[in-house]
């Protein structure tokens, strides 16, 4: 595998996820782009964009995420490892678990859950006012 200029456990999580999914170079089409967006003169004559497209699968991914196309195609890589895993284990995806949970958390809370957080607040808020300083008790 290429050195992609990360940490060793990275470059080998990588590899061993791939290795999953059976994902091998030799099914990868890698090409360089030029990048978009800010960035001027510089974004404009580096190939630093990295597109991806695993031909058996035909899912395709575009990386521009870093000035760097060492990193970029690492990252590509990754990425396109979490869309086959995607694909194939469906809702067993660490992913997919991953946006759930957050999408749980951000649910809205029933009335009464609601009501319940407020009033600890309020307790709790009630005990601090009662460790605050007052200059009308006597210090010891």
């Amino acid at each position: 595998m290429i050195n992609f200029g990360v940490r060793p456990e990275k470059q080998e999580a990588l590899r061993l996820k791939m290795e999953k999914y059976g994902l091998r170079e030799q099914d990868i089409l890698e090409k360089f782009i030029h990048g978009g967006g800010k960035g001027g003169q510089k974004i404009n004559k580096t190939s630093s964009c990295v597109y991806l497209k695993h031909l058996p699968s035909g899912i395709e991914v575009k990386c521009q995420a870093e000035r760097s196309q060492l990193l970029n195609r690492f990252l590509a890589r990754r990425i396109l490892a979490e869309k086959i895993e995607r694909k194939v284990m469906g809702e067993q995806s660490e992913e997919i678990q991953r946006v759930e949970k957050i999408r749980r958390q951000k649910r809205k809370r029933s009335k009464r859950a609601k009501q319940k957080m407020l009033d600890a607040k309020k307790k709790h808020a009630e005990v601090k006012l009662l460790r605050a300083f007052r200059p009308d008790r006597e210090e010891m």
